[in-house]
């Protein structure tokens, strides 16, 4: 399952997210999923777990050209020079010479006057990388639509990918009408929307006439939406459970209803604002 980008290359529909997923034996927790067949690993220099996937992959023996491999650079980081010094980083501790996926991980630091500028910075030096054939392809991630209308006053190199907070309770609708019109696969981070959606009474209930759990409604929900799900898990059975959803097609009145639930288990992050 493939999402063909604005650029030809070719993007897991799933992949495992890593934010907090190897919190404890890291390396083991990327082995795990390799062997239950994941090959997308999505992560980013403020996870700080860029070694320990590197590791991981190498001792895998699993072909670096098997692997898609995303990551992203951080707010504080941004900048021409900063940037191609944090993607060097990042490339050191992957142990690997290219990246599929490189993103802007959030587009300004909310107390930052200046950010349009370092924003446009930042992409001219991620677009120097692109088409030196260093990264396959570049990508956004949390930007909403003034922060692309930013971006596009300088682009030369369109974005391929939006990685925005995405679930059912939370469908930042406006930003995903955006990237459709933009031609960027919108990509959903918290796929699973954390515990209180996973509990949500009404979504359980839907599982259950699906004979699927919470978890495989939800990003089923997702993919049918045509939306890329990122989803991280600890065991090896969950792990293999959201890579390998039940097969089983969630009817429009469905979809529907799904979409039109009242808020619900959104983390609090927003790009522009600190809240609580």
């Amino acid at each position: 399952m493939e999402f063909v980008l604005n650029n030809g290359v070719k993007l897991p529909k799933i992949g495992f997210g890593t934010y907090r997923a190897t919190e404890n034996d890291g390396e083991q927790t990327i082995l795990d999923a390799l062997s239950v067949g994941y090959r997308y690993f999505d992560t980013a220099s403020f996870y700080m777990n860029e070694e320990e996937i590197g590791n991981a992959i190498k001792k895998s023996g699993v072909p670096r050209e098997d692997i898609f491999l995303a990551s992203k650079v951080w707010k504080t980081q941004m900048g021409y020079e900063s940037t191609l010094a944090a993607f060097e980083e990042s490339l050191e501790k992957l142990q690997t010479d290219y990246l599929d996926l490189y993103l802007i991980h959030w587009p300004k630091t909310i107390s930052d006057a200046d950010w349009k500028q370092k924003l446009q910075d930042t992409w001219k030096a991620m677009e120097e990388l692109y088409n030196a054939g260093r990264i396959r392809a570049i990508g956004l991630s949390n930007f909403l639509p003034h922060h692309i209308e930013a971006l596009k006053e300088t682009a030369i190199v369109k974005p391929t990918v939006n990685q925005l907070e995405l679930h059912v309770g939370y469908m930042q609708e406006a930003a995903v009408a955006k990237c459709r019109e933009e031609g960027i696969v919108p990509q959903a981070w918290s796929p699973l929307g954390r515990r209180r959606v996973l509990a949500e009474p009404i979504v359980v209930s839907m599982a259950e006439k699906y004979q699927a759990t919470t978890a495989e409604l939800l990003l089923k929900f997702l993919l049918q939406s045509d939306i890329a799900v990122i989803p991280k898990a600890s065991s090896k059975e969950r792990m293999s459970a959201n890579l390998n959803l039940s097969d089983f097609e969630i009817n429009e009145e469905d979809m529907s209803f799904l979409r039109c639930l009242p808020q619900m288990g959104w983390s609090g992050e927003h790009p522009d604002v600190e809240l609580g």
